[in-house]
């Protein structure tokens, strides 16, 4: 009987202890809708899900695609959209100036003097001609932008300014990036500000040539994490959860660019999952384009938000001549995550 005792006694100790903890009910993961661009620089979002960071976060996201940010701010103002992410244009800081209280949180993509995704391109025809040498013979030429007000607009600006030439100076027209293609392709416009995969196209098709071998706006913020007030508010454990994760992805996507390529360490798998969650199917589109550049601690450049801000208002295009970028920004949520996560270490 004794040494029955013995032999059981483990046993009932490994019951004791298993039963309590197989009777705890798994965390419940709380959903977060997120408004998406269906670009790259969602990338963020898609890696933050793919490789589960937001579900060991306590958050189920469910994405949500639109066509521009614009089109996100009245769903962030109502709380039918948690969080997105796009470009910064006049129609954002309007929609503030209305009462719309979201709050860029996050950088999402930028412009570096070795990442320039998105920049002017001129006709190749114009170049071969002789007709355009510099941004000085940007005069008189008739170029696209993705819409008024828009940041593709501001970027115009800062190639116009370099090269001594007023917005007035030029025709501007708007169209969507994939347009300006078929545009430039048949002459019925001079160029535009485009980003990728269109300026990769462009530029491999022979259609067209950069603008300036320089970095036309370095540090140009083009597109940001935007939150809305009610999730800020009313959710605000959950937002801050929801920011670690994304800081972990775009740290791990940050480790895999090289040479203003996806090509460093890791590129293939974040390559996988971009042609799993966008529209562009062809791998080979993005290891070829250049890439776009996103702070490893998700800082944002307000100098640059300034600078756009004061070419909307010069235009006459924002409402509220007192509205400062800095009143749109919330950065609360990111140094906390940082906070959270230590220094941005490089995986090589």
């Amino acid at each position: 009987m004794f040494t029955k005792r013995l032999r059981l006694k483990p046993l009932f100790s490994f019951v004791i202890i298993w039963m309590p903890l197989a009777m705890v009910a798994p965390v419940r993961a709380e959903t977060v809708i997120i408004g998406t661009a269906n670009t790259a620089t969602d990338v963020g979002f898609y890696l933050a899900d793919a490789r589960g960071y937001f579900r060991e976060a306590g958050i189920e996201p469910k994405m949500v695609p639109f066509n521009s940010a614009a089109q996100m701010v009245a769903p962030l103002g109502t709380g039918q959209l948690d969080a997105g992410g796009g470009t910064v244009a006049a129609g954002l800081y309007n929609g503030v100036a209305r009462g719309i209280n979201l709050r860029i949180v996050a950088d999402k993509g930028s412009i570096t003097k070795d990442y320039e995704y998105s920049t002017l391109v001129i006709r190749k025809s114009l170049a071969d001609e002789g007709k355009y040498k510099s941004l000085a013979d940007l005069k008189g030429l008739k170029l696209a932008a993705a819409a008024q007000g828009a940041g593709s607009e501001s970027a115009l600006n800062e190639a116009l300014k370099k090269g001594g030439l007023l917005f007035a100076d030029i025709n501007v027209v708007h169209m969507g990036f994939p347009e300006m293609l078929a545009a430039m392709s048949n002459k019925a416009i001079d160029g535009g500000v485009t980003n990728e995969p269109t300026l990769s196209l462009v530029l491999q098709k022979g259609i067209a040539v950069r603008a300036s071998q320089d970095a036309i706006y370095p540090g140009q913020q083009t597109a940001v994490v935007l939150y809305s007030e009610q999730f800020m508010r009313d959710r605000r454990a959950l937002a801050e959860k929801f920011m670690v994760a994304y800081v972990r992805a775009i740290r791990d996507y940050n480790s895999a660019l090289k040479n203003g390529k996806l090509a460093g360490p890791g590129a293939e798998d974040i390559i996988k999952v971009l042609v799993d969650y966008t529209p562009v199917k062809d791998p080979n589109i993005y290891r070829q384009m250049s890439a776009f550049a996103v702070d490893p601690d998700g800082k944002l450049n307000l100098p640059a938000l300034d600078n756009d801000l004061s070419f909307f208002r010069e235009r006459g295009l924002i409402s509220d001549a007192k509205l400062q970028a800095k009143s749109v920004v919330d950065s609360s949520f990111l140094e906390a995550a940082v906070a959270k996560l230590g220094p941005y270490k490089r995986l090589d």
